[in-house]
Formats: C-alpha cells, sequence, structure tokens
C-alpha cells in the first residue's frame, strides 16, 4: 500500500499567490492591496514587515521591506508590484486581472512582469526555510510600487531608508523576467546606462527666399546630427555590446514653407556601456555642438548609469543553482533596458535573475504554471547556495 505524500515535504506552490497578486489592479502608482497580499504570506515566516511611502500627498507611492534575521550575510530579493496599463481590454482573452489559468497557463497583467517572480521567490524561499529554519545570516524583500513609472519613490528611496537603518544587503538579486527562450538560460549582471539629451539650436529667422539674411538652425542641427550618428563611440567592451545613440525626436514647429524657423529641436536617447559615464557623453554633445559653432541649450536626463557585477563567487553561486535547478548553463548579459537594479548596485552586488520574458507588458500576458514552478525551485537552489 502507497502512503500519501507528507504535506510538510511538498514544495509550496507558487500559484496561489501569484493568482492573488494578479487581482489587484496595482497599476503605477496604485497599490491596490498588493503589497498587504505580500505581507500576509511573509508574516507568518518571521519576517519583520515595514511598509513605507514616499511622494507627494496624494499621489504617495507604497513600498515594503521585510526581513527575516538580523545576521551575515544578509540576501535581499528585490522587485516591484505594480504594471503597466492593461491596453486595449478588448483583446484580453477574458480579464486582465482574474489570474485564470487555461491549459496550463495564467494570464493577467503582471503574470510576466513580475507579480509572478514574486510568488515564485516567495514559494522557494518558504521552502528553504522550512527545511533550514536555523539558517544562518538573512532574507529580505525589498518590493516598490515605482518600477514601471517614474521610479522616484520606490526603490531609490526605500534604499536610501535601508542605508539609515543598517538594513543594507551584502548581496542582492533582482526577479525582473531575465531569461530569453527557456528558464534559466540567462543571469544579467549588468545594465546599460541611459541618458536622454534634449537640444535646441538657436538661429536667424527669416524668409526662404532670402537665406542669407537668416541663420538656419535646421541646418546647424542636421550637421550636428550627421557628425553624432557616423561616427560610433566605441565598438563595445568585455561585457557590453556597443553604445548606442538615437536621435528620437525632431521638430521646429514650422506651420509655413516659406520662413526659416528660429529654433530647431531634437531629442537623442544614448544607451552606453563602461567605457563611459553620463558625464562624458554629455561632453561628447556638446564638442559636436561646439564644432559646428551652434547657439544652443541642452538639458540632460539621466536614467542610470551604466555598472556591472563581474563574475566572481557570487555570480559562480547562482549559476551553480541555475544549472542544478534547470540543467541549463545561463549566460552572463547585460542587455535590455534599464532595471532597479541600477540603484541597487550602489549599495551591493547585484544580479538579474527570473522567468521568460516573452509576453512581458503585452497584451495576454502570461506565463505557464510549470514555469512558475519551477522557477520556484531555482529560487530555492540560489539560497541553498547562498547559504551553504
Amino acid at each position: 500500500m502507497t502512503r500519501p505524500a507528507d504535506p510538510s515535504n511538498l514544495p509550496t506552490d507558487p500559484l496561489p499567490l501569484a493568482q492573488a497578486l494578479i487581482r489587484c489592479a496595482s497599476v503605477t502608482p496604485a497599490d491596490a492591496g498588493a503589497l498587504g497580499v505580500l505581507e500576509a504570506a511573509l508574516a507568518p515566516l518571521g519576517f519583520a514587515l515595514h511598509r513605507m511611502k514616499f511622494g507627494p500627498a496624494g499621489a504617495e507611492v507604497e513600498n515594503l521591506f521585510a526581513r527575516r534575521g538580523t545576521g551575515a550575510p544578509h540576501f535581499c530579493y528585490a522587485g516591484h508590484t505594480d504594471v503597466v496599463p492593461v491596453g486595449d481590454e478588448a483583446a484580453w482573452h477574458g480579464s486582465p486581472f482574474a489570474a485564470e489559468v487555461r491549459d496550463g497557463v495564467l494570464y493577467g497583467r503582471g503574470a510576466c512582469d513580475m507579480k509572478g517572480g514574486i510568488a515564485a521567490f516567495v514559494a522557494g524561499m518558504s521552502d528553504f526555510v522550512r527545511a533550514n529554519p536555523n539558517h544562518q545570516g538573512s532574507i529580505s524583500l525589498l518590493i516598490t510600487g515605482d518600477e514601471e513609472g517614474p521610479s522616484v519613490d520606490g526603490t531609490k528611496k526605500v534604499l536610501e531608508w535601508m542605508a539609515a537603518n543598517n538594513q543594507v544587503p551584502d548581496l542582492a538579486l533582482v526577479g525582473e523576467p531575465t531569461s530569453k527562450v527557456v528558464l534559466g538560460d540567462t543571469l544579467k549582471i549588468g545594465r546599460r546606462g541611459s541618458m536622454t539629451a534634449y537640444i535646441t539650436v538657436q538661429g536667424i529667422q527669416g524668409h526662404s527666399a532670402y537665406p542669407q539674411r537668416a541663420d538656419n538652425p535646421i541646418h546647424r542641427l542636421v550637421r550636428v546630427l550627421h557628425r553624432l550618428t557616423t561616427t560610433p563611440l566605441d565598438t563595445g567592451s568585455d561585457w557590453f555590446e556597443a553604445t548606442t545613440l538615437q536621435v528620437t525626436g525632431f521638430d521646429v514647429g514650422n506651420a509655413a514653407n516659406n520662413i526659416i524657423p528660429a529654433a530647431a529641436r531634437c531629442m537623442i536617447n544614448i544607451r552606453f556601456n563602461d567605457l563611459h559615464t553620463s558625464a562624458s557623453i554629455s561632453e561628447h554633445l556638446h564638442a559636436a555642438l561646439r564644432a559646428e559653432d551652434a547657439q544652443y541649450e541642452m538639458r540632460i536626463s539621466v536614467s542610470g548609469e551604466s555598472f556591472v557585477t563581474r563574475p566572481g563567487a557570487y555570480v559562480d553561486a547562482l549559476k551553480r543553482a541555475v544549472e542544478a535547478a534547470t540543467g541549463q548553463e545561463p549566460k552572463l548579459d547585460t542587455g535590455g533596458g534599464t532595471s532597479d537594479a541600477r540603484f541597487i548596485t550602489n549599495y551591493c552586488p547585484v544580479v538579474e535573475l527570473g522567468g521568460v520574458g516573452s509576453t512581458m507588458h503585452q497584451v495576454n500576458e502570461a506565463v505557464p504554471v510549470a514555469e512558475l514552478r519551477d522557477l520556484a525551485r531555482v529560487y530555492r537552489t540560489v539560497l541553498e547556495e547562498t547559504f551553504r
């Protein structure tokens, strides 16, 4: 006679928590109860919970820092419960926040990015704690409601609070959906820097039939852009692809076809590697403008500097965990856009590891339930490698 499995030895299923989180319509900056769902899952596991709000009155962003234990090493999992808008709701197969499972796939806004990942971490961590109730060190979660928005009142502010309250981790893992084709095929060990330049070149307005009496700012700005777009900044570095510079806007606001305008404006977005900083890129732009003797104004907005967590003990431990749990040998990668890892890198080594990101931000965003459960096993193995 076969004995039933001991429930205490069965892996925790991340699906119910993922569904509960998805059913909270937490479009940035709304929380819609998502952090409360997470607190209810963490409190029984012995986590000290710190809920905090940042931002202007009436538009505060809610964040959560939760920690189990007080010793070292301090391992922090970082993520976000906010999601992007649903888009064309009529194009969804069911409600975007119903969290329905159909044919073994969980559908809903945030299923992939990244409520499913948070649920998988909590499930895997729960199994680890159950098997190792007196584990060394401490485990924490930094969960924000501002990653998909301006990223001003979320992770950045929580990290400042953590530093002021002696809660800075030794290691951090961001659970963004980093896998490309199959779970575990990619570890993101860094990100490119991102910045945007808003440039206005001044000229002298005049009649297009008498160009000698005017100074056409369009011609001057076009020459500047030609300089910038035909001379590569670099050919890449050890861990990064080449820096890219893209003109993303050009405008003169001219409704007449016979007027040379007084000003021309453009936007330039640059994704840069570790050979540069936002300051050095800014000087490169200034030099191109000066070379064309332009009278100009330039405003720079920096989303983040480039960073890399170079291979070593921490990255090696994550690779071992992924290989043990999935059989995949993960590729080390630094591609894609920005994430909250750009803030965490100022405090401790940080790597990103999550599920397959093929449907993030799409209509009918989804994650296979089997992948969620496999990801929970990956995260448990990560903790086993970290606290061995």
